[in-house]
């Protein structure tokens, strides 16, 4: 996942494997491009989400607007 990448290596042990409902960049002003990142992945990969997460993830989806969300689709290897 994109949000786990960049974010991973700069958070360490405090970012593990939480999700917004746990764990926030310390950094506010990154908390849109993160959220829709987690967003794009979740999409891109066909992962669920739970309801608190789907509540964190609305809650922080509110307060950007403007920010937009792309989904690149995963390409499915043959076999």
């Amino acid at each position: 996942m994109s949000a786990g990448g960049w974010w991973s290596s700069q958070a360490g042990p405090a970012r593990a494997d939480k999700d917004p409902t746990e764990w926030l960049p310390p950094y506010a002003p990154c908390w849109c491009i993160y959220v829709t990142d987690w967003v794009a992945d979740k999409t891109r990969y066909q992962l669920s989400v739970d309801p608190a997460e789907q509540n964190a993830l609305g809650d922080r989806l509110a307060a950007c607007p403007d920010q937009p969300i792309t989904v690149a689709l995963a390409l499915a290897l043959a076999h």
